[in-house]
């Protein structure tokens, strides 16, 4: 499957109609995928959040990807779910897979390491993340990854994601090195135009060759 664009990676509100309104203005800008995350809310919270972000998601004809869970995933009838460290079920990216089936997305964070980026392409993953490529606002203390991982991890034939310090000034840097795609937190919903700047992320898709 092809992964490409801006994945708008939700903020950790407890709010439901503001989350919403967030979400909603990424999508109005043209945001192709929206990765749901939030560390903190309880599980009843957090089925019902990605529930309205899977409504408003297909309404806006984006995909949602569930972050760190796949039965919630599974559950709910998403799109996808988005895997770290320790996150696949029994410790198991080919259990992931199995359950996720044939039609939804498998992503798996790699960090700094290809050979988690080959572990995940041999589990059968349908793209592969790389990061924190800048100082994260989000995850200040995360490990960082050089910039010319991206144009090494193409060997997989996957696409591949950046994330971590991602912002629009910086993004045509990680695009010419070798993403497919970008997935930024603070840039885009720190933003005080949110549709303005999903636009103009997706412009600099637009202009690749």
């Amino acid at each position: 499957m092809k992964v490409s664009g801006l994945c708008a990676v939700t903020v950790d509100d407890m709010l439901l109609p503001r989350l919403s309104a967030l979400v909603k203005a990424a999508l109005d800008g043209g945001t192709p995928y929206v990765q749901y995350r939030n560390k903190a809310a309880p599980r009843a919270l957090r089925r019902a959040q990605a529930a309205e972000m899977l409504r408003i998601c297909h309404g806006a004809g984006a995909r949602l990807i569930i972050n760190d869970d796949v039965w919630l995933a599974v559950e709910i009838g998403a799109d996808g779910a988005h895997l770290g460290r320790g996150d696949a079920p029994g410790g198991s990216l080919l259990a992931a897979r199995e359950a996720l089936g044939p039609k939804r997305l498998l992503g798996v964070s790699c960090y700094n390491d290809l050979a988690l980026g080959e572990e995940a392409a041999r589990a059968g993953a349908d793209y592969i993340a790389f990061g924190s490529m800048f100082p994260s606002r989000s995850k200040p203390d995360t490990v960082r990854a050089p910039l010319e991982i991206l144009g090494q991890a193409r060997r997989f034939g996957l696409p591949v994601v950046a994330i971590g310090g991602v912002t629009l000034e910086n993004a045509p840097q990680l695009i010419e090195a070798g993403a497919d795609a970008l997935a930024v937190v603070s840039d885009l919903f720190d933003a005080m135009d949110i549709k303005a700047r999903a636009e103009a992320y997706q412009n600099l898709f637009a202009a690749m060759p």
